[in-house]
């Protein structure tokens, strides 16, 4: 398959785009603002961590907890992220300056072990992770 056959829409013959609506997309912000005051709300230590808009998103807001449980959602724009972060009252950090902090990746692979965990138990197989290590 060529480069170029990847954009022919399927029996149209013209190209069409291979993206979403992206940074065009309409955010529903009542909803946005609701969800994450309630993750601020519940958990202690909550920064904001604003991701740059794509070709396939618009700018996004990532709020990461002490212990690393994180949440996204699209807000907009740059502006409307610090702003919003300002609203929550949570320090917000530009990500392509800072990076995310480590405690997010170490909840993402606690939850993926207990995740495993899980399912290897409710199909009776006990613990995976114990027989990958004694082999």
């Amino acid at each position: 398959m060529g480069w170029f056959s990847r954009t022919k829409s399927r029996g149209l013959g013209r190209t069409a785009p291979l993206r979403s609506d992206g940074p065009q997309m309409e955010i529903d912000r009542k909803a946005v603002v609701e969800h994450f005051r309630e993750f601020v709300d519940t958990r202690e230590g909550v920064e904001a961590y604003v991701e740059p808009a794509t070709s396939v998103t618009t700018t996004t807001v990532v709020l990461i907890a002490w212990d690393g449980e994180w949440t996204r959602r699209a807000v907009g724009t740059p502006q409307d992220a610090f702003a919003l972060s300002k609203k929550l009252g949570v320090p917000a950090y530009d990500v392509n300056q800072t990076g995310y902090p480590n405690r997010m990746r170490e909840y993402n692979s606690r939850k993926r072990r207990d995740d495993q965990r899980a399912q290897a138990r409710a199909q009776g197989r006990g613990n995976p992770l114990r027989r990958r290590n004694e082999a």
